[in-house]
């Protein structure tokens, strides 16, 4: 059979399936790196009806589907001529097949006029941090955050977009 690859911007009626990836993909992701109860705190909060309303609305909030059913996510949030990716997700078992790149591709031509795009990996979470260095990203810092009480050793990236 063959698959229907799209990349598109989110809508509301996306909502419940970004929800659903989000803790499929933190709970395999951060597995041994952030404790499950903080991981569970976070995704309420961040991933709130009332939040991802508002990331839809106001953000750069594009999703990967396969025959229109949504696989995975990237939210960037604007700033001046630099952007923040805060979040991208591929589902676990669509990861690998070039999704990550394409909706990165996506964004960076949404994202033209932008100089800079930040992103922040997780220390341990080796196959973000290789994704985001294979797409041209470099280390800009690395810091320690209190991450809901949790110390978690964090990675700031960066990519020059101004080309």
């Amino acid at each position: 059979m063959i698959q229907k690859r799209k990349i598109r911007k989110a809508t509301l009626d996306d909502i419940a399936n970004i929800q659903n990836i989000t803790k499929i993909t933190w709970n395999q992701t951060y597995e041994g790196l952030i404790p499950s109860e903080i991981q569970d705190k976070f995704i309420e909060s961040a991933y709130s009806n009332e939040n991802m309303e508002k990331r839809v609305r106001h953000s750069l909030f594009l999703v990967a589907t396969v025959n229109d059913r949504v696989i995975g996510f990237a939210n960037f949030f604007l700033r001046e001529s630099e952007a923040i990716l805060g979040a991208m997700y591929i589902s676990p078992n669509e990861q690998g097949k070039g999704f990550g790149s394409e909706i990165l591709a996506a964004a960076l031509e949404d994202l033209k006029g932008v100089s800079k795009i930040y992103v922040e990996v997780e220390n341990g979470n080796k196959t973000g941090e290789a994704f985001y260095q294979a797409k041209g990203f470099s280390l800009l810092e690395e810091y320690e955050d209190d991450f809901y009480g949790h110390i978690l050793k964090t990675k700031r990236m960066v990519l020059d977009n101004s080309n």
